[in-house]
């Protein structure tokens, strides 16, 4: 590992806003990156992910077979975002200012933004209702609203504490949960070895109607989980040096989705015992509440540990690059740690009013699948640009939006590129037509694969194709492609320089 961080960059708050991090800063390393990433997937929200194999009915062979198969399709696609970040020095929303404009990388602020609220309230929500339902089986605490809005209350100003403090903070906190909590998590083969039934069969097996429907389902919900990390790489891997092999940026990338397996088949192993031990909570869809009822008494603590230590790490992943993304929206009047204190308030009263008022919690995991299915296009469309461009990038000319100037080799249209627009926003509706979450959302093409959600391989193909036919028709001004580049000879390779005035 090359990371120099020490008590005293830990304590201090991180100043750095979306500006190019300067390269005497850049001190992180690909096992950063892989902490980060898997820290804030260790937890009981993957765990719940694991468990929807068996909620589909499908047995424990199959539901493997799904989670393998979704997890490693998604962590292919997500590799290539980790790069930007280096490239770049800044995150990925503002890098993808190359492909959709200097304006036009407001959808990706956007789609970060709803994707962190979801999943920051997802993972206050499970951890919380883990952690009092542990403590209610280990010391008797009573389980009331006012018990779960203090657990939910402590998660989100312990997150936001941390988020506000920034990288180096942040960073420690993945360092302590990528160990705890696996060994807390594996400290459940000793829990459950007994009662689990490696033949479990499930309620659908292959060759019956409904079998295939269940199976995509199930590795679409664990390929959700990768491609959810896809708008936030580049808020971790921006302090990695430019010159960082890619390759092992890429590999911490996969390898740290493939630890994934470990919450995964948790949450897949223990579903099985809960749907034969407890079956009421399975048919219910409370996997965290079949959990409790079928744990030992002496691994309520375990319980505990991972709600707390699982909560801070996805619910700071999740809030820490909002409220760096919304400073770089409005640079005039946030700075980072305004915009991270407001984003986090604006979602701890979405937690409370989702939770107690208006009971949302299954309408979010909806809303989070949905807008999974609207972010994979902008991935696409930013991983194919990244190779037509053959990695070249101009961080300074990504900052203009920043800055409030006009111009350079991104400003394209007024500052939007209508290639990359183009394929994204047909994409992500024909996407959303397609989703399939039965008891939940069916989109108005959701049946047309005989209750499949194809979805996110319809969005994932359909981006590309546009994508490169818009490229193709419409080929982009030679000044965005690297001096050495074919399309830019005979062309001025330091492309339209800024115009110093305000946008």
């Amino acid at each position: 590992m090359n990371n120099n961080n020490n008590d005293q960059s830990l304590t201090q708050i991180e100043t750095h806003g979306v500006e190019q991090i300067p390269d005497n800063e850049r001190t992180a390393g690909p096992t950063d990156l892989f902490r980060m990433i898997f820290g804030g997937s260790n937890t009981f929200a993957t765990a719940v992910l694991g468990s929807f194999p068996v909620l589909f009915g499908l047995s424990f062979q199959a539901g493997v077979l799904a989670i393998v198969l979704g997890v490693l399709l998604g962590s292919l696609i997500l590799a290539p975002m980790g790069l930007f970040g280096p490239l770049n020095g800044t995150n990925n929303a503002v890098s993808s200012g190359a492909h959709f404009g200097v304006h036009g990388r407001i959808v990706g602020s956007f789609l970060s933004l709803l994707t962190a609220i979801a999943f920051f309230s997802l993972s206050v929500w499970s951890s919380g209702d883990a952690l009092i339902g542990g403590a209610k089986r280990l010391i008797g605490l009573p389980e009331t609203d006012l018990t779960l809005g203090l657990a939910y209350g402590l998660f989100a100003i312990l997150v936001l504490t941390v988020c506000i403090y920034g990288f180096r903070f942040l960073l420690w906190v993945n360092k302590i949960a990528v160990w705890s909590a696996s060994l807390l998590f594996l400290l459940g083969i000793f829990a459950f070895a007994g009662p689990f039934d490696v033949n479990y069969a499930g309620t659908i097996s292959l060759g019956q109607t409904g079998f295939w429907a269940a199976f995509i389902g199930a590795a679409l919900v664990a390929m959700s989980n990768p491609i959810s990390f896809g708008a936030f790489l580049g808020d971790w891997s921006r302090y990695i040096p430019r010159d960082t092999s890619k390759r092992r940026i890429m590999a911490a990338v996969v390898i740290s989705q493939i630890a994934t397996f470990i919450p995964f088949l948790f949450g897949l192993t223990t579903a099985t015992i809960v749907a034969i031990k407890a079956p009421d909570y399975i048919a219910a869809n409370n996997y965290v509440g079949g959990l409790l009822a079928v744990s030992p008494s002496w691994f309520f603590l375990p319980v505990c540990l991972i709600a707390v230590i699982g909560g801070m790490s996805t619910g700071t992943t999740s809030l820490y690059g909002t409220g760096l993304d919304m400073s770089s929206v409005f640079p005039r009047v946030l700075s980072r740690v305004k915009a991270t204190l407001l984003i986090g308030v604006m979602s701890i009263a979405f937690i409370f009013i989702g939770r107690f008022a208006a009971n949302l919690v299954q309408s979010v995991s909806t809303f989070a699948v949905l807008i999974i299915t609207c972010t994979t296009p902008w991935m696409v469309i930013m991983i194919i640009g990244l190779l037509v461009r053959r990695g070249f990038y101009c961080p300074d000319d990504l900052q203009v939006f920043t800055r409030g100037e006009k111009g350079g080799r991104y400003w394209f249209t007024h500052g939007w590129n209508w290639r990359g627009l183009g394929a994204w926003i047909p994409s992500a509706l024909v996407g959303l037509c397609f989703v399939n979450l039965p008891g939940q959302f069916v989109g108005p093409l959701g049946n047309l694969a005989g209750g499949i959600d194809i979805s996110l391989p319809v969005t994932l193909g359909l981006a590309s194709l546009v994508y490169l036919a818009l490229l193709s028709l419409f080929p982009e001004p030679a000044t965005v492609f690297g001096p050495n580049d074919s399309r830019s000879k005979g062309k001025d390779p330091l492309g339209k320089p800024a115009l110093r005035q305000a946008a």
